[in-house]
């Protein structure tokens, strides 16, 4: 199997969990203490950011100024001379036109707030304004009430930042031009229904456009380039459509919401909507890039008759699917509100026992990605593993069968055969012809020195012989003989050809080694004389 599509599993993958863990809330460590910490609830639900700021956004669009002016810090420098009731609806003239905040779920929900964002125990940010092209943060700002309990308001600086002239930005909108007026005074969860009503027509809108806007690109894409209507890059252009046409939808949304004077108090009900589907179009994406690069790959092995490694991208792709799914549930589940910190704890936990219980089980699965990967052996090689020789017949999930000489099937476990020594046969790509012929010692230096040549004469003559290195070479006189080595390669890469090429070489250089009236040594032998003791006591008698 080719690296490249394990490298693109393995990079998706990674961007997976990265991108999940990202978005993972971190566990503080100081968990057990502000468990411990419970706090009076507030009247005016200050306790916490998200609480503050869903408070002073409801005060505010039921127009009751003086409530939404308790979310705003008093300066105690000019307490007598700060109108903040004033203050409260030049902020919220500000965030109607020229303000963002948040999503809830960005938002602390804490009353310790965020404890990560570099801006100090007391000040978290929710938010941004913009105004004369200038952006400064929404700060909120942890005090204590009366009872010394700590609640969070709009802080000083933010304040301050708030211009004299707010009511020039209180201009008619889209909104208030066009929808009836018995549904800009009827009011549900502290907004007209006008305004829920045109969001959901938005939405909807908002889709179609982006559905229209997709396909437009498809078009394009597919005239300009020719080859994008083939395979595989048709297939990778259907699996961005749909993920397109969701961040399309929701960047419409978010755009034309603020332009036709959608209330703030809505937009922050479905920002939480928005990155839901954010998230999705992003699992969505990975989910089909997977089966784009899945099919390929599980094609390109089949046309190699690999099955084996059809078998491992099968399962490698389920794999990488349910921890998608997994991950991107812990995800939009905590986007949603629900503490998933438990849930993560289970899920380690769950996943040690898991992992305990089947250790072998995926110590072999690894092996088996690792030598589809790797390929040291292939269906139908001929090799030698640890102490086993023979053919290699299957490569399963699990385990690799063996055909040995004896045409038994030996199976050895994939974590196993992994980290065993293999010798294969099968990536030779020549033969060495290696004999080594012991002649008598009654054999003359001259007669050595005339047949070395002809030997030698015997390798350089055969079509089948590589001329380097082709030696014949006197190598050891001994008490057993004289020991002539030959060393060369045999050009084929197939075992009968070269039993066949071996076998006239060798009865070549018996016929020049006989010819040349040299005898090959004797093995040594060893006689033993013993007396019969019946003989001797015959003998004896007959003298």
């Amino acid at each position: 199997m080719p690296k490249q599509p394990l490298l693109i599993w393995f990079l998706l993958f990674c961007t997976t969990f990265s991108t999940a863990l990202a978005q993972l809330p971190s566990i503080p460590e100081d968990t057990v203490k502000r468990a411990a910490q419970v706090y009076p609830p507030d009247s005016l639900g200050r306790r916490t950011p998200r609480g503050t700021v869903d408070g002073f956004l409801k005060a505010s669009y039921q127009n009751n100024y003086k409530k939404a002016a308790l979310y705003l810090r008093r300066d105690p420098a000019l307490r007598k001379k700060q109108n903040t009731v004033w203050q409260a609806k030049a902020l919220q003239a500000l965030l109607e036109v020229n303000g963002r905040i948040y999503p809830y779920s960005w938002i602390s929900n804490e009353p310790e707030g965020k404890t990560d964002d570099n801006l100090g125990p007391n000040l978290d940010r929710i938010g941004a304004i913009t105004i004369d092209n200038e952006s400064f943060d929404l700060i909120l700002e942890s005090t204590l009430d009366k009872q010394g309990y700590p609640i969070w308001l709009f802080s000083t600086q933010t304040i301050e930042r708030i211009p004299a002239d707010t009511d020039e930005l209180e201009t008619s909108t889209l909104i208030s031009d066009v929808a009836p007026k018995f549904l800009q005074k009827n009011q549900w969860g502290a907004a007209p229904i006008a305004h829920w009503l045109a969001s959901v027509i938005l939405l909807i809108v908002s889709y179609l456009l982006a559905f229209g806007v997709a396909r437009v690109l498809i078009f394009l894409t597919t005239k300009i380039y020719k080859k994008a209507g083939q395979e595989p890059y048709f297939g990778v252009i259907r699996a961005f459509s749909l993920p397109v046409q969701l961040y399309l939808a929701i960047w419409f949304f978010i755009e034309f919401s603020q332009k036709i004077g959608i209330s703030l108090v809505v937009r922050q009900r479905f920002s939480n909507i928005t990155l839901i589907v954010g998230m999705v179009a992003v699992i969505l994406l990975i989910w089909q890039l997977l089966d784009v690069v899945g099919i390929l790959s599980e094609k390109r092995m089949a046309r190699q008759r690999n099955q084996s490694a059809v078998s491992a991208i099968l399962f490698l792709r389920r794999a990488l699917k349910i921890a998608l799914v997994v991950v991107g549930a812990i995800i939009i589940l905590d986007t949603i509100g629900f503490n998933v910190t438990t849930g993560i704890a289970a899920l380690g936990i769950g996943g040690i026992a898991l992992a305990l219980g089947t250790q072998k089980t995926v110590e072999n699965f690894v092996g088996s990605v690792t030598i589809i990967a790797d390929q040291p052996v292939r269906i139908g090689d001929f090799c030698k593993i640890g102490d086993i020789t023979g053919t290699i017949e299957r490569i399963g999930m699990r385990a690799t069968q063996v055909r040995t000489n004896d045409r038994t099937v030996v199976t050895i476990p994939n974590g196993e055969l992994s980290s065993l020594k293999i010798e294969n046969y099968a990536y030779r790509e020549r033969f060495w012809y290696h004999p080594i012929f012991v002649l008598s010692l009654e054999t003359t230096p001259e007669q050595i020195r005339n047949l070395i040549p002809d030997l030698r004469r015997v390798l350089q003559t055969h079509p089948r012989v590589l001329e380097t290195p082709a030696r014949v070479r006197l190598i050891e006189v001994g008490v057993n003989g004289m020991r002539v080595e030959v060393f060369s390669y045999v050009d084929t890469a197939d075992m009968d050809v070269f039993l066949e090429v071996q076998e006239e070489l060798l009865l070549k250089m018996v016929e020049v080694i006989t010819g040349s009236g040299i005898t090959f040594a004797l093995p040594p032998q060893s006689v033993y004389y013993g007396k019969n003791p019946g003989e001797i006591r015959a003998g004896e008698k007959s003298a």
